[in-house]
């Protein structure tokens, strides 16, 4: 079976014998899937119902950040191998969340390797979302690493492959790394963002929380040394940092209680709901999905543009939300 796409075609990963029966070609399915996309089963670039009121305007620009739950190869029928692609329903509503909302900067989460990456900028090009640049961090043959996608050029990349930290005896690198990158929006405004994913609640034998805050530790130095360095700098850190609002990870990253150096905006859909994330295994819903800016950056935002994604769409691509944050495009004196 392949990947197929109206510009471009994505081989999938072919089995190894295991001795079972082969199963029945799925081809047709997938070249109907693309048409739909390209003859416009959801147009490109229309907002879903009531996203409308959430468009920047010419002097604005949005950023989103959207985990999309294991873009990539995995075993998904039990087989033992990692070779099933991302279920094309699922597919096709990342895309449609993505394309309606179009977002002007799309932070990524969980998305498989290069080639799934090129599947889905493709797959928004086709829907008149197109990104012109992009920084992408893949660990090996990992499945689940981070991206950014950019209307605007990246002029300084910065990312942080090489952490470590130390557990016991034990040194670990941060899984996943941090994109750190910094844009030119306009010719007299620019935007630094920095991206993680930090370790998940999944047990782990030296221990998922304080690896998790071991790693938001890192993050949380890398903003004070970009503070430090431009106090008024416009910074966003997005994410999913796989904890509360009010847990050690996040008061790492923050920094100080009384004044921290980001502040958490705290987005909510149209109804006030701001869960980000549905634990189905718990009937949990859960914010851990975040978008702190430095107090730069928050002279310029467009709070009543800024929210979480409510859709139906939502519950298929992923068991995550998107959040978007809308910005003006000129720096502004900070507020305190």
């Amino acid at each position: 079976m392949r990947w197929i796409s109206p510009t471009r075609t994505w081989p999938r990963r072919s089995k190894r014998s295991t001795g079972s029966r082969p199963r029945s070609p799925l081809g047709n399915q997938v070249v109907l899937f693309w048409l739909c996309l390209a003859a416009g089963c959801s147009r490109p670039g229309i907002p879903l119902p009531g996203e409308e009121r959430y468009r920047p305007t010419a002097e604005e620009y949005s950023i989103m950040t959207y985990n999309l739950k294991a873009f990539g190869y995995e075993d998904r029928d039990g087989d033992g191998q990692r070779d099933d692609p991302k279920p094309r329903e699922e597919v096709q509503a990342v895309v449609d969340l993505i394309a309606a909302a179009s977002p002007d900067v799309l932070a990524i989460q969980e998305i498989g390797g290069a080639d799934m990456l090129e599947q889905l900028r493709y797959s928004l090009r086709d829907r008149g979302v197109e990104y012109k640049d992009a920084e992408f961090i893949e660990r090996g043959g990992y499945q689940k690493n981070i991206a950014l996608l950019s209307r605007f050029p990246i002029i300084s990349r910065q990312s942080h492959l090489d952490d470590t930290y130390k557990l016991g005896d034990v040194e670990l690198p941060v899984a996943r790394g941090i994109i750190d990158v910094t844009m030119q929006v306009t010719p007299a405004y620019r935007l630094r963002v920095m991206v993680a994913h930090l370790k998940s609640k999944v047990y782990h034998p030296l221990g998922q929380t304080e690896m998790r805050r071991s790693e938001a530790r890192i993050l949380g130095k890398h903003v004070r040394r970009a503070l430090r360095r431009n106090p008024r700098l416009n910074l966003a850190v997005v994410g999913d940092f796989n904890d509360y609002h009010s847990s050690s990870p996040l008061r790492l990253i923050r920094g100080r209680e009384k004044k921290p150096h980001l502040l958490d905006l705290r987005p909510q859909d149209f109804v006030g709901d701001v869960w980000t994330h549905f634990e189905a295994a718990f009937d949990l819903y859960q914010r851990i999905d975040y978008i702190l800016v430095s107090r730069g950056l928050f002279a310029e935002l467009v709070r009543e543009k800024t929210h979480v994604v409510r859709s139906p769409l939502t519950a298929r691509a992923s068991d995550h939300r998107p959040l978007i944050a809308v910005f003006r495009r000129k720096d502004l004196p900070p507020r305190e």
